[in-house]
């Protein structure tokens, strides 16, 4: 967690031991004691649907994070695909293509992902598609060879734009704002009825509070980080790319 988020828990519990030592002064333990009963049924009702609601959507933003990583590889399994097709093309197509991929890999390594931290993308490496698609259209096949090249070419070409697309898609995948305001309100009455019990013993119940808090915070904060994939603790990296360039041949003269 950052310092900003264990900044937010620690308020979060004080402000908590301090509500519940105002509730003890005011309304001594005896008189909740009395609606323990009824106030355990209610809260076991609250508990199970808030939990339900919180493990829905931390399975629900771990799978856009899984597949935000899987988008990325296979769009980078394309890119590898045309550029080794371009290293089987004559002169000057064959090189341009291969430069149009490599510049396409920087551009989106660099420049693309850290605009996405922040919902954006790069032209640049639009553009770049576009040169891609015009190179890989201009192959005029002269043997049955180069037919095939061109064919795979195609399909690769085609793979990358759509992989693209769905990453560009996951840009703004996030837990929707009417979605926060469940779970925060969720999270608010689901401690809060443990204000409701009484109990003799005032350090077991503050202990109580303060570990039920602690863990809807932490959940919180868990959802919060993994609510954007390409952003926060758990943000997906460009890896593949990085693979991608890292294990090129020589570059041909």
């Amino acid at each position: 967690m950052s310092v900003e988020d264990i900044g937010i828990l620690l308020i979060t519990l004080v402000l908590l031991a301090v509500a519940l030592k105002l509730l003890q002064r005011w309304v001594p333990h005896p008189i909740r004691e009395t609606h323990n009963d009824v106030a355990g049924f209610i809260f076991a009702a609250v508990g199970v649907l808030y939990a339900v609601l919180l493990g829905f959507v931390v399975i629900t933003v771990w799978t856009n994070n899984d597949a935000a990583r899987k988008t990325t590889f296979e769009e980078a399994d394309a890119l590898a695909g045309i550029y080794w097709i371009s290293r089987d093309l004559p002169a000057p197509l064959g090189p341009q293509l291969e430069q149009q991929t490599l510049a396409y890999a920087r551009t989106v390594q660099d420049t693309e992902w850290p605009l996405m931290a922040d919902h954006h993308s790069s032209p640049a490496a639009t553009q770049l598609v576009y040169q891609m698609r015009d190179s890989v259209f201009s192959i005029n096949p002269a043997n049955s060879q180069q037919q095939v090249l061109y064919e795979h070419a195609v399909s690769h070409l085609e793979n990358l734009a759509s992989e693209r697309r769905a990453r560009l898609n996951q840009v703004d995948d996030e837990v929707p704002v009417l979605l926060w305001v469940a779970l925060i309100v969720g999270g608010v009455l689901t401690v809060g009825f443990t204000f409701l019990f009484g109990l003799s013993n005032t350090l077991a119940h503050t202990l109580m509070v303060l570990s039920l808090g602690a863990l809807v915070v932490v959940s919180l904060l868990l959802i919060k980080e993994m609510d954007f994939p390409f952003a926060g603790a758990t943000a997906v990296k460009p890896t593949a790319f990085d693979v991608f360039l890292q294990r090129l041949p020589a570059p041909r003269t």
